[in-house]
C-alpha cells in the first residue's frame, strides 16, 4: 500500500466506507515535523544555486458559503484582459525551482491566508523558516552562493529585502508598470551627480509609464 486510499481497498480493511475519513478527522498533523521532512535535497539550477519562488494560489470555493474565512480570489477569465473575483481560499506557497524545461517544483511550505493577513508579511515569515530549515539540513553553507528568491509584482520587494537582510538570500521581483523610480544623472559640464527630476507625467487610464 502506498496511500490511505489503497488501504480502503484491501480485503483486511473490514470497516465502513467512512472509516478512513473519520480517522483523518480525529487525527492530527505535526506541521513542524512535516516542514522539516520537506527540507529534503532540493532542486537546484545548473550552477548549483538554490532558487526559491513565492506566489499565492487560490482554491476556489464558490459553492461552499458555510466555509470559514473565504476571501475573494483574483483569477483570470477566459477572454484576454478579463479577470474575475471568486470566493475561495488563497494559499501562500514557497517552492524550489530547477533549470530546464520542466513544470516540476519542490514545494517547501504552504500557508493559507486569512482575512487579516498581509501576503508580504506572511511570505517573509515563510522564507525565514524555509531558509533556516535548509541551512539546518545542510543544503546550504557559507561557501555557497546566496539563495535567490523570485516573485511577482504582488509583493513589496523593497520591504522583503530589508526584513530578510540578515539571511543569505537575494530578492528578485517584478514591479508594477506604474511605479516611478528616481535615479541620479550627471550635471552638465560638472562630472558630478545630481538627483534626477521626479516629475510624474499625466497619463490616461490604462497607459503604462516607461522609464528611459
Amino acid at each position: 500500500m502506498k496511500s490511505l486510499v489503497d488501504l480502503t481497498l484491501t480485503a483486511e480493511n473490514r470497516r465502513g466506507h467512512g472509516a478512513l475519513y473519520d480517522a483523518l478527522n480525529c487525527g492530527r498533523i505535526d506541521t513542524d515535523r512535516l516542514r522539516a521532512e520537506l527540507a529534503l535535497p532540493v532542486p537546484r539550477t545548473d550552477d548549483g544555486r538554490i532558487v526559491l519562488a513565492v506566489d499565492v494560489s487560490p482554491r476556489l470555493r464558490s459553492d461552499a458559503p458555510t466555509s470559514a474565512d473565504r476571501l475573494f480570489c483574483h483569477v483570470h477569465g477566459r477572454a484576454k484582459s478579463v479577470s474575475q473575483f471568486i470566493p475561495g481560499w488563497p494559499y501562500s506557497f514557497v517552492v524550489a525551482l530547477e533549470s530546464g524545461r520542466t513544470s516540476w517544483t519542490g514545494i517547501l511550505d504552504v500557508v493559507r491566508l486569512g482575512p487579516e493577513d498581509d501576503a508580504t508579511a506572511v511570505i517573509a515569515d515563510q522564507l525565514r523558516g524555509v531558509v533556516g530549515r535548509l541551512i539546518a539540513a545542510g543544503h546550504w553553507s557559507a561557501s555557497d552562493p546566496d539563495m535567490l528568491v523570485v516573485m511577482d509584482a504582488g509583493y513589496d520587494v523593497t520591504l522583503l529585502a530589508f526584513v530578510l537582510g540578515d539571511l543569505p538570500v537575494e530578492v528578485l521581483g517584478r514591479i508594477r508598470s506604474d511605479r516611478v523610480l528616481s535615479a541620479t544623472q550627471a550635471g552638465p559640464g560638472t562630472g558630478h551627480q545630481r538627483p534626477a527630476a521626479q516629475a510624474r507625467p499625466r497619463l490616461r487610464p490604462g497607459q503604462a509609464r516607461h522609464l528611459a
